[in-house]
């Protein structure tokens, strides 16, 4: 963790050297006028000697003065040095984010991902600006006053040590058993973010079926438990002040005790057992210092092991080395192909699937929940890598391939795509960022797209508000069939990607694509019949199997699963994914 965190120090390494220099140089002024004044009360009081007092004073304010400067400067560094930690902390989580297959994404919620790169960075960040200026200044501020101590009366600094050995003590054992703690609170950081994220991405289902007390009781569990967790953590943390106030004025009585006495032997000057009271107060501040820097840095050690874990993590897919780039055309192979996610219940969702499909061919996919259709495209442009087998585009295994060559050679378009922020040009424009608007109209114009854009006042140029919440359901997956277009891609997958259009809209759409496009491999996932019969070939998915693979006319006599589902949804309340029927 230490050596990945180091390492996002970066460009800001300058700064951190010199803010631990002027902290230096700010303490030893500081630990010096105490000093100075024990001159001013031994030399210019108590013999009232005026000018020593203005001679010593001067020097005093001198001290003080240069004393501010070195704080102001100490203080610039230090928060240049902090932020600039955190954004480079941030920004390395989120190019290795970026990389992520979704194999990975699935080890971390979502919310577990926000949660380290909001609260966890700033835990950090001020964990390392708290590094910079108070563990330098708390320490050295600590061991250059018993210094001072030991040069006033090496006696009576005995009192010191012996404080700071049972204080050091008491804090190892307080923060053993809190660190322990810290790190099941982030754990329930995430399931509080979880809860609210899903909240807020679903509110319109949480307002139309009246559970916005269900919600409640939901976050007031998980906030409830975060509560639990800090209260145990914070009521550890709190006995430190209490201990340290006891064991700092027990060492102040004692040295009032045992300075009197040396003061009336002789031993000891006024202006002397002045300069050590305040030398206690200055120990006094550094402890207290100093275990603020504990909780804080025990608390962003766990804190720190999640970002770097984030930051290490070796994304299951990658490029090849020396990936190769041409894709001349978009024929699909299966051989053998089966395929599990981590994590899951072990069972394959993919098992034994061998297929053959033509560059240019029009394939459906029909099946059942959960029979392994979008796990199926999936593995296509590589989103998740085969079990066992073998995927090939253009013959050959898309292991071997450039990751960006591949996935810019298939085009995916899925039932709930997302829209961003922007306009509607920039959203098409994620296809092919240099697209003109005559090469955004064609493709809107193959997914029937221009006859909704030309009726909007702005046209290309509407914006489009978060998650496309200003365009139908219909609109939206439009615009990404023609967004997807822009790839020029050399296979197209639509993964029920028209569902939420009326059938004669779906059926341009399926005719466009088909006429306009005779190049483009096009795999086409579909629950209707309609949308898929006239394909070239149809496969029929049942339980991670092939069950079929064929024509339409062919499949009713040959596949009994795809005789079924057509029969079914012949029926006005048919349902194809019941199974409590008897096949026919």
């Amino acid at each position: 963790m230490i050596k990945t965190l180091y390492k996002q120090i970066g460009q800001y390494l300058t700064p951190s050297l010199l803010c631990p220099l002027f902290i230096m140089l700010e303490v030893v002024l500081d630990v010096l006028i105490p000093y100075v004044t024990s001159w001013i009360i031994d030399r210019g009081i108590m013999p009232g000697d005026f000018n020593a007092i203005y001679r010593y004073g001067v020097l005093m304010l001198g001290m003080a003065l240069l004393s501010f400067v070195m704080g102001v400067l100490a203080g610039q560094f230090s928060a240049k040095a902090s932020t600039g930690f955190a954004s480079n902390v941030r920004s390395a989580m989120y190019r290795n984010v970026q990389r992520f297959a979704f194999s990975d994404i699935d080890k971390y919620s979502t919310a577990g991902l926000v949660t380290r790169m909001t609260t966890d960075v700033t835990n950090l960040q001020s964990a390392y600006q708290m590094l910079l200026r108070i563990t330098v200044r708390a320490p050295f501020t600590l061991l250059s006053s018993i210094v001072m101590c030991f040069v006033i009366s090496p006696r009576l600094s005995l009192v010191f040590v012996v404080a700071t050995v049972v204080l050091a003590t008491f804090l190892y054992i307080i923060i053993t058993r809190v660190g322990r703690l810290f790190s099941r609170v982030f754990k329930q950081y995430d399931a509080v973010n979880s809860v609210v994220q899903e909240n807020v991405t679903g509110v319109r289902e949480v307002k139309a079926f009246v559970r916005e007390q269900h919600e409640k009781s939901k976050f007031g569990a998980a906030a409830r438990g975060l509560y639990d967790l800090y209260v145990r953590a914070e009521s550890l943390m709190a006995t430190t002040h209490p201990v340290m106030n006891l064991v700092v004025y027990g060492c102040i009585i004692a040295i009032s005790w045992w300075g009197a006495h040396f003061v009336v032997a002789g031993d000891l000057t006024t202006g002397q057992l002045t300069s050590l009271f305040a030398y206690v107060m200055s120990i006094l501040m550094s402890l207290m210092m100093l275990s603020m820097i504990f909780v804080q840095l025990t608390q962003s050690a766990a804190s720190g092991e999640r970002v770097a874990q984030v930051i290490n993590e070796v994304p299951d897919i990658v490029s090849p080395e020396d990936g190769i780039t041409d894709i001349a055309s978009g024929r699909i192979d299966f051989d053998g192909v089966s395929f599990a996610y981590k994590g899951g219940s072990g069972e394959y969702a993919l098992a034994g699937v061998n297929l053959h499909i033509a560059s240019g061919e029009t394939v459906g996919v029909i099946g059942g929940t959960g029979s392994g259709k979008s796990s199926l495209v999936n593995l296509i442009s590589r989103l998740y890598d085969v079990s066992r087998g073998t995927v090939s585009v253009d013959g050959k295994d898309v292991r071997t391939l450039d990751l960006a060559a591949l996935r810019n050679a298939v085009a995916v378009v899925l039932q709930h795509n997302i829209l961003f922020s922007g306009t509607l040009m920039d959203n098409l424009r994620w296809g092919n960022e240099h697209a003109t608007l005559e090469q955004c109209r064609q493709v809107c114009n193959i997914a029937c797209a221009t006859e909704f854009i030309d009726e909007m006042p702005d046209g290309f140029e509407t914006v489009i508000e978060q998650g496309g919440t200003n365009v139908s359901g219909g609109q939206r997956q439009r615009l990404c069939i023609a967004r997807a277009l822009l790839k020029s891609p050399k296979i197209l997958i639509l993964d029920d990607s028209t569902s939420a259009l009326d059938n004669a809209t779906d059926a341009r759409v399926r005719h466009q694509l088909k006429a306009l496009l005779p190049d483009v491999t096009k795999i086409v996932i579909s629950q209707r019949i309609t949308s898929i019969r006239d394909c070239d070939r149809i496969l029929v998915l049942d339980g991670g199997r092939v069950a079929g693979f064929d024509t339409h006319d062919k499949l009713m006599t040959t596949c009994a699963v795809y005789r079924e589902i057509c029969e079914l949804q012949d029926e006005p309340t048919g349902d194809f994914d019941d199974r409590s029927h008897e096949r026919i």
